[in-house]
């Protein structure tokens, strides 16, 4: 039982770091109906431009403390992918905007390697060592072990996803996103800028990814130009899974596909009879995508909607 939930622990923390990506494609998607395949890389951005800024407070401010370093850091870090977006979303995806869907998706993918091959000559090809920020005695629950660092990802996560949520249900900002996703003609009649709502959908999307890039980095401790792949995918599954466009359903969606990857490379050894081992939990997510593209398209939470005029 202190194996399973451990294992239960585990897949929240993973599944936490996939709602907040997630957030970013779902929020875009249910504005756009663009599936922006360049978020993951704004993650590894802001995991790389964390690591900077750690290693500089570092040197220049030894005895500073942890927490205050890791708050500096993801402090320059969002500023830095909020406006990398904003110019993904500017320059790249606002003059495709009434182009055939296939157009905007080949330009994100091409935008993805972009992103990848800059990263690769501004910090180099090799992985880094993302130092650890707290201590490293871990924590018991329940008979199940949380480390200093996984417990501030669960906190961390649940803030911004709760916050978020109600910046969206209750703020005129969120009046705005919603009345932009539902038809964008009819918002500008009403005094909303759609380019604007839009803009700053990006931004905000962008601001999660750069928080989910230091705690995935810290998570790990390391980070390398190639990292926000496969956890964009990942995310991208949660988003399907939770149902695309909707936002409790990106949350939902994320805190499942952790638990079940979790939960899969915990018992896949003894499923198997030792013939897969943990190093395979990749093959849940993307099961768990095949499903619910097979069975329910529209997600868990999702609904069908019409296509626009």
């Amino acid at each position: 039982m202190d194996i399973f939930f451990q294992q239960i622990l585990n897949g929240l923390v993973l599944g936490s770091v996939y709602a907040l990506v997630a957030l970013g494609y779902t929020m875009v998607y249910g504005i756009l109906q663009l599936i922006n395949f360049t978020h993951g890389e704004v993650l590894m951005i802001g995991a790389m431009v964390s690591m900077t800024m750690v290693m500089l407070l570092q040197s220049l401010f030894p005895e500073l403390h942890g927490v205050w370093i890791m708050i500096m850091a993801v402090a320059v870090a969002i500023p830095v992918c909020m406006v990398l977006s904003a110019t993904i979303e500017r320059v790249a995806y606002r003059p495709l905007r009434n182009a055939p869907r296939l157009a905007p998706l080949i330009t994100a993918i091409g935008l993805a390697i972009v992103l990848q091959t800059l990263a690769m000559m501004i910090w180099g090809p090799n992985p880094k060592v993302f130092p650890d920020l707290l201590p490293t005695t871990p924590i018991e629950i329940g008979g199940a072990f949380l480390a200093p660092k996984q417990l501030l990802i669960l906190v961390v996560s649940a803030v911004l996803m709760t916050g978020l949520i109600i910046l969206i249900q209750t703020t005129s900002l969120g009046r705005s996103m919603r009345a932009v996703s539902e038809n964008p003609k009819i918002a500008l009649l009403m005094g909303i800028n759609p380019d604007r709502i839009i803009a700053i959908t990006f931004m905000i999307g962008a601001a999660l990814a750069a928080v989910a890039g230091m705690l995935v980095a810290m998570n790990y401790n390391i980070v390398h130009f190639t990292m926000g792949f496969i956890p964009g995918l990942k995310a991208f599954t949660a988003a399907v899974l939770g149902g695309i466009g909707n936002v409790p359903g990106a949350v939902l969606g994320g805190l499942l596909l952790g638990i079940i990857e979790s939960l899969g490379a915990g018992y896949v050894g003894d499923l198997t009879g030792g013939f897969l081992g943990s190093h395979y939990q990749d093959i849940f997510a993307f099961a768990v995508l095949i499903l619910v593209l097979l069975f329910r398209p529209s997600g868990l939470l999702g609904e069908r909607v019409a296509d626009r005029a």
